[in-house]
């Protein structure tokens, strides 16, 4: 990838001369009577929500008007590289915060790290959404919402075993489990090619599906760390009857939860209305936690999922687009956001936001700890082939951990160096 010098070029000149406050010869500065083009994804946010953020926007700034369309996950990725590299790109983007590399990958994205040091408070961003979004140590993608795994269980099954209280270490875990594995029903249903949650148990143990070192990546299965996260996930998965040889969709597990006597499953709390549509009787009998850590006090790490905003290099009006980034990023319209929609604030501190809101509170309880995937443009490749998920059901099926591991972190390898 090329190295990126226009956010330090601005940077100098600001800090030369106070009264320059931007880049003012760059083409795609602000005009009066503009409008912005914004991308969001469907779904993102209610109509609601997005009246009242285009009322305030257009009141706060005179002369600038948002124009929002709405666009679908499926095939996203080749339409926004397209757009990046007409002359009629959108101002604005929504995109997954694990796509941003792809996207900086083609010289095309404006460098926002001058206002993400200056405007954005970016010490305090979720890490799972603000690493991704950096590439090169330049900011070309900022946090926008998170959405992570929590473990969704039943109150009345808890209770029936005498559990008092959601465990707060994977040991207790463990225990709480198997305890309720033992009284007629499933103590969790966990499919045994839940790669995002495996990933976690990595992560918590020290280690990582992927490193890069000068440039380079490397897969990263076969490491001290992630062995021992595929041994936890191991012990926790053969407490329930989940497939060995499928993923959490296949069947969906929400159906499988709804169905029967199963305890727990990990999932994104939106995971909930499924099962109360499916199973109207567990209205009111399901709760959350944040997937347990090592030690007590501590959520374990989970995939931290979400959204980051761009700009495009030719956005026709950069000043407005920033605008508006810095809008939805500030913590005004986050506290709005979070609390319709139910997603996690992009900093740890607005985590009071969701306060006695049990699903959210728990998700962003476990994201100030969160991750992300390995941070390459070619993770989407990855997971696309998917090593990971064959890797887990021959451990799982009881070949030996080190030997699958090698194996799949070739795989890894040979895909993120393009062989």
């Amino acid at each position: 990838m090329k190295k990126r010098f226009l956010a330090c070029a601005c940077a100098l000149l600001v800090a030369a001369s106070p009264a320059l406050t931007g880049c003012g010869v760059l083409p795609g500065d602000s005009a009066s009577g503009s409008t912005v083009t914004v991308w969001l994804m469907k779904g993102s946010v209610s109509e609601d929500f997005l009246k009242r953020f285009t009322t305030a926007f257009e009141e706060e700034h005179p002369g600038v008007a948002l124009e929002v369309a709405f666009q679908e996950w499926t095939g996203i990725g080749e339409k926004i590289v397209t757009a990046l590299k007409s002359e009629d790109a959108p101002d604005v983007i929504e995109v997954g915060n694990t796509q941003v590399a792809r996207y900086a990958d083609t010289d095309l994205l404006y460098d926002l790290t001058l206002e993400s040091v200056r405007d954005l408070g970016y010490q305090d961003w979720l890490p799972g959404l603000a690493e991704p979004g950096q590439v090169d140590g330049a900011q070309f993608g900022i946090p926008w919402y998170a959405a992570n795994r929590v473990v969704v269980y039943r109150k009345d099954l808890f209770e029936r075993s005498g559990i008092g209280k959601p465990p707060a270490t994977r040991e207790q875990w463990l225990a709480d489990t198997a305890k309720l594995n033992e009284d007629g029903g499933q103590g969790i249903y966990l499919a045994g090619q839940d790669w995002y949650t495996l990933s976690g148990f990595i992560w918590d143990e020290g280690g990582e599906l992927a490193v890069e070192k000068d440039g380079r990546w490397t897969g990263a299965l076969d490491g001290p760390g992630a062995q021992r996260g595929i041994d936890f996930y191991q012990r926790l998965q053969a407490l329930g009857e989940g497939p060995k040889d499928a993923d959490e969709e296949h069947p969906p597990q929400a159906e499988v939860f709804a169905d029967g006597e199963v305890a727990q499953i990990i999932a994104a709390p939106s995971a909930a209305a499924a099962i109360r549509e499916r199973n109207p009787g567990l209205d009111g009998k399901l709760g959350f936690f944040p997937i347990p850590g090592k030690t007590a006090g501590k959520p374990g790490a989970v995939f931290t999922g979400g959204s980051d905003l761009i700009v495009p290099r030719n956005a026709r009006d950069r000043d407005a687009a920033i605008d508006v980034v810095s809008a939805l990023a500030g913590e005004k319209w986050q506290t709005d956001l979070a609390r319709t929609m139910g997603y996690v604030p992009n900093k740890s501190s607005l985590a009071s936001a969701v306060e006695g809101q049990e699903a959210t509170a728990a998700m962003a309880a476990a994201a100030a700890g969160g991750r992300a995937t390995p941070n390459s443009p070619e993770w989407a490749d990855v997971e696309a082939a998917n090593p990971i998920k064959p890797y887990m059901t021959a451990v799982l099926q009881g070949q030996d951990p080190g030997t699958a591991a090698r194996a799949a972190s070739a795989r890894i390898t040979a895909i993120l160096r393009g062989d």
